[in-house]
Order: structure tokens, then sequence, then C-alpha cells
């Protein structure tokens, strides 16, 4: 191009000897390479987006589609059948009603008496333990209140003699007055003959008047200690109560050495050995009542609200089919559990074991004609808001969603999204959760 634009300006020259310039020498050619550059990006941009649609059209209709092998699927029908509404159990049988043995007074154990596991009966020996510090406070105590009892007697005694010796002045004073009114009616007789002087009359007079008043004030006396007596012989019996009642819890303190059977019963957790020492309050055993039982179980929280006092569980023993009813709830969750507690309805079978294991239904509710689909492993995969659905042809499976409702061990309750008669994969899901679509082939 550098010759070609030489020779121009060389035949340019000569056609203008002269020398002289003319503006047509002036015009250059445009260079078009950068619009050629520009459609080029504008091309291959054009084909990336194209390529990113196909791409995303493959994805969305081939990625989302499987085939699979119809041999390594379950498919199952929806029906129109009872929904029976209960939950399965699994209950460990422990006795009704347990009491602990706790000792109630420290000690050194002297004699163990029964073996563990065996049968006691009530208020029977167990054990026997010592404490020589519990000994020796108890006799004080005993002596204490044998000395304040002393004390009230004594006390009650002298208010018997105050008693005694007010009445015995009473009755000399009343024979005092006795006395001198006779002689005072003879005086009377001898004044009037002269015999006597009117001032002895006046005297014995004067001495009467004397005996009346002190009697008076003897009674009144009298009276007033009577009263105080007799609130003070009240106290002193209340007080007697009292002190014989802690005498008593003395004795029974001392008594609470020796270990008995508070209800009959086999006894279990009892592991004493002769001096072992057993702090008051040490938990030493328990006694089971052999013959009624219960019934323990755990239940998921999500049942929480639906389980109720007095609802039934179905098992079977030995071919036969018993009942349970639950008697007790407790609503504390621990690791999103909630326990209960059932009673045997009727009699308990004869073949029951403390710890045996059976397996129960809880009945939820009652009995109701619903769509229905088997139990099995899909819903781990999908909670029940979508299914495998397969068409007529049984050679395409679509997913579809579906609303469930109540489901037991065998069951599902379909409540929206299925009708009666279609066909559902049941099997596990697994491999294929994000597909749309499945081909089904036949081996």
């Amino acid at each position: 191009m550098a010759r070609t634009a030489a020779h121009e300006i060389s035949a340019m020259s000569s056609a203008n000897p002269s020398g002289s310039v003319s503006g047509a020498a002036m015009d250059r050619r445009i260079d078009n390479r950068k619009q050629r550059w520009k459609s080029r990006s504008l091309g291959l941009l054009f084909a990336t987006i194209v390529l990113c649609g196909l791409f995303a059209f493959w994805q969305a209709n081939g990625a989302r589609q499987a085939n699979i092998d119809t041999d390594k699927l379950v498919i199952s029908t929806v029906t129109l059948g009872a929904f029976e509404d209960y939950i399965p159990i699994r209950g460990s049988v422990t006795p009704k009603r347990t009491v602990y043995l706790d000792a109630m007074e420290g000690g050194r154990v002297e004699k163990v008496l029964i073996e563990d596991g065996a049968i006691v009966a009530q208020g029977q020996l167990l054990a026997e333990l010592s404490n020589t510090g519990l000994l020796l406070d108890v006799t004080r105590n005993e002596a204490l209140i044998a000395e304040q009892l002393n004390t009230m007697r004594t006390l009650e005694l002298q208010l018997e003699q105050n008693r005694l010796a007010h009445k015995r002045n009473l009755v000399e004073l009343e024979y005092q007055i006795k006395k001198l009114s006779r002689q005072l009616k003879r005086q009377r007789v001898l004044v009037t003959t002269k015999a006597l002087p009117v001032s002895l009359l006046e005297d014995t007079e004067d001495e009467i008047d004397y005996l009346r008043q002190r009697l008076q004030v003897t009674k009144e006396s009298q009276q007033t200690d009577a009263r105080m007596q007799e609130q003070q012989l009240l106290s002193l019996k209340d007080t007697e109560k009292r002190l014989y009642k802690n005498l008593e819890i003395s004795r029974r303190n001392l008594d609470g050495l020796n270990l008995r059977a508070p209800i009959a019963g086999k006894l279990s957790g009892f592991s004493i050995e002769v001096g072992q020492s057993i702090s008051a309050g040490g938990r030493i055993g328990q006694i089971d009542e052999p013959d009624h039982f219960k019934v323990t179980a755990l239940i998921d929280e999500f049942y929480l609200r639906r389980v109720d006092l007095d609802q039934l569980a179905n098992y079977e023993e030995r071919g036969k089919r018993r009942q349970m009813r639950v008697s007790k709830i407790y609503p504390q969750v621990t690791d999103g559990q909630f326990q209960i507690d059932m009673e045997f309805v009727g009699a308990p079978p004869n073949s029951v074991r403390r710890g045996q294991t059976i397996q129960a239904k809880l009945t939820l509710g009652a009995a109701t004609q619903s769509l229905i689909l088997p139990n099995r492993a899909f819903y781990q995969d999908t909670g029940g808001h979508w299914v495998f659905v397969v068409d007529d042809t049984e050679t395409i499976a679509a997913r579809r969603s579906i609303k469930t409702g109540r489901r037991n061990t065998h069951y599902i309750e379909i409540t929206e999204g299925l009708d009666a008669g279609e066909k559902v994969i049941t099997s596990p899901y697994s491999g294929f959760t994000d597909m749309e679509r499945l081909v089904l082939n036949e081996r």
C-alpha cells in the first residue's frame, strides 16, 4: 500500500508540472476495520446469548427428567377407606405404687435381717442400726422430761394443800362462831340475872363479829385461789401433754434405728452391709406392691394436645386383645417427648412382670372414611407436601403438590391433591427429589 500511495503522488506530480498541490491530493480513504471488529463482537455476544438460552432450556426440560426402572419402585393406589386415628407406643411395666425406704436417723448397721428381692410384710424388721449420740440425747431428754414432770407434780400437790388449808380454816372459823354463839346465848341469860358482868357479854359479841368478818375474807380468798388454781391446773395439763409428746418423739427417734417395712411388697435396691454407716435421710431401698402395675410410655410432643385422660390403648397378649387407659399425663417435655401412665382395664394379665415392654396402639379419635395412602418412605423425603403420580399409561410419573392430614403407622390421610384410584410412587425419593417428571422403564 505504501508503494501504491507513492505511485499516486508521482503521477500527480507529473500531471502538474508547476509543482502546485491541488485540493484533490488531500483526500484519504476511510479505514473500516473498527466497524468490522464491532460487528464481529456483536455476533459473538448474540451467539453467547443464544447458547445460554439453549442451555437453560435444556436444564429446564432435560435435567429435571429422569429415567428409572419400575422394578426399583413401589407404586401404591389411593383408596377410600376407614382411617384409624392412633399412634403406636411402647410402654414399660412398672409398679403402680412404690414406697421408698429412707433412714429416719443415721447410724451404723448392726444387723441385716432381709435379703434384697424378698417379699416382706408390713412392719417387718429389715435391719437394725446403732447411734450412740442419739441414744444419749434420748436418755438426756427423758431425764429432763421426768424432772419437769416431777416439778409439775410438786406444784399440783402444793395447790391441793393450799385448797385443803383454806377448807380447814373455814371449818375452824365456822366452828368457833358456832361455839361462841352458844356461849353468847348463855351469857345474855346470866347478864339479866346480874350474875355476869355486861363487859364479858360485849367481849363475846365482838369476838363473834371478828370471826364472821374473818370467815367472809377467807371465803373470798378461797374463791380467788380456786379460780387461779383451776387455770394453773389447765396450764399444767397442757404442759404435761407436750412433755409426754416430746418424750414419745424422742423414743420414736430411737426406734427409728430399727428399719421396718412401711408396706407389704417386694423389696429392691436394699444393698446395705453390716458395719456400713448410713446418714440420716439416706435412701436404702424401695418396696413395690407386687400385684398392682401401671405402664409408662414416652410420646412425641407433637401429640401432647391430642392425648387425654381415659383414652384407650389396645395391645395383644398371647393372642388376646387387651386394653389400657391413660390415667396420668405429665406435661413436662424432655428431649421432645412427654410421659404418660396407663392402667390395665380389668385385672392385669398373670404374665405381666416389672420391666416388661408392651407394644400398644393409643387411640386418639374415632375411625373415619377418608382418602388414604400407605405410609411409606416417600413421606420422609417430601414431608407429605408432594408426590409422583403415575399416569394411566404407567410410563410417566409427574410431580404433584398435595395436602395430608393425620397419619398412623400404616396409612396417611390425604386431604387435597389426589383422587381415589390414582397411583402414587411411595418408595424413597432419594436421588430424584429435584425432578419434575420420571420416565418409567420396564425390564
